[in-house]
């Protein structure tokens, strides 16, 4: 029979791992199997760097965990060696996970959750797709500063045309003198 302590471990385990997936806007399901020590290394110094995390847990743990977590997610997500890569940034582990799929085939994206719904593969690489939070916000500034910007413009090409009104309205004046 199983010992007390190492079924808390499990249980402490499938724990944190439901709640990891009920906190994360974004996990991605992948098959990391084929990818080299080094590999594997540089796809979590990339996931760090995106703010994203991985873990490899059992596929058992991860069906309990997302039962716990009130997510229902495809039966085949969680086949063969898994890995979970999430963040609180919905694009940010697609995005990585997805470039880093290019460069290495071996690393297949099987699918994930989103804002806690099941995503199939496709989602995810859509998702991937997207522009990040930093690029949103940097559109959303740029659209904030386009009237300020105009009327500067604006306001910048009227100093010349006054210019040359007082201009002109001097040479009047000198010539009716």
């Amino acid at each position: 029979m199983v010992k007390e302590s190492v079924m808390n471990a499990k249980q402490a385990e499938v724990a944190e791992v439901a709640e990891d997936l009920k906190k994360s806007s974004t996990v991605v399901v992948v098959d990391y199997l084929g990818l080299t020590v080094e590999e594997v290394t540089e796809y979590r110094k990339q996931l760090r760097e995106a703010g994203a995390s991985m873990k490899v847990v059992k596929n058992t743990m991860l069906r309990r965990a997302a039962q716990e977590a009130g997510i229902e997610v495809d039966a085949n997500l969680f086949k063969g060696p898994s890995a979970i890569v999430f963040s609180d940034d919905v694009v940010a582990p697609a995005k990585v996970t997805a470039n880093f799929a290019k460069d290495n085939e071996t690393l297949e994206i099987r699918g994930g959750i989103v804002e806690g719904s099941y995503a199939s593969k496709e989602v995810i690489e859509q998702v991937a797709k997207m522009p990040g939070r930093e690029e949103l916000l940097s559109m959303l500034l740029s659209v904030l500063q386009a009237p300020m910007r105009n009327v500067a413009s604006v306001l910048s090409q009227a100093n010349p045309a006054q210019k040359m009104v007082y201009a002109l309205k001097g040479i009047s004046e000198q010539k009716s003198a």
